[in-house]
């Protein structure tokens, strides 16, 4: 997912990510320009999933 896909389309995945790990609070999902790699860190972690299948997921929502 390159990063103006995901800035773009974040706030409406946002929610649904929530939805999905109820554990994950707002400061867990704020994106912020050039800290996606962060972004992508901070879910791996809360999901145990990998980088590529976190951006799997994401890209499916």
């Amino acid at each position: 997912m390159d990063k103006l896909e995901l800035k773009g389309k974040w706030n409406e995945m946002k929610g649904k990510v929530k939805q999905a790990y109820a554990d994950l609070t707002d400061d867990d999902l704020k994106y912020e320009d050039g800290k996606d790699d962060e972004l992508y860190g901070r879910l791996q972690q809360k999901t145990g999933k990998s980088r590529e299948q976190v951006i799997d997921w994401l890209k499916a929502l």
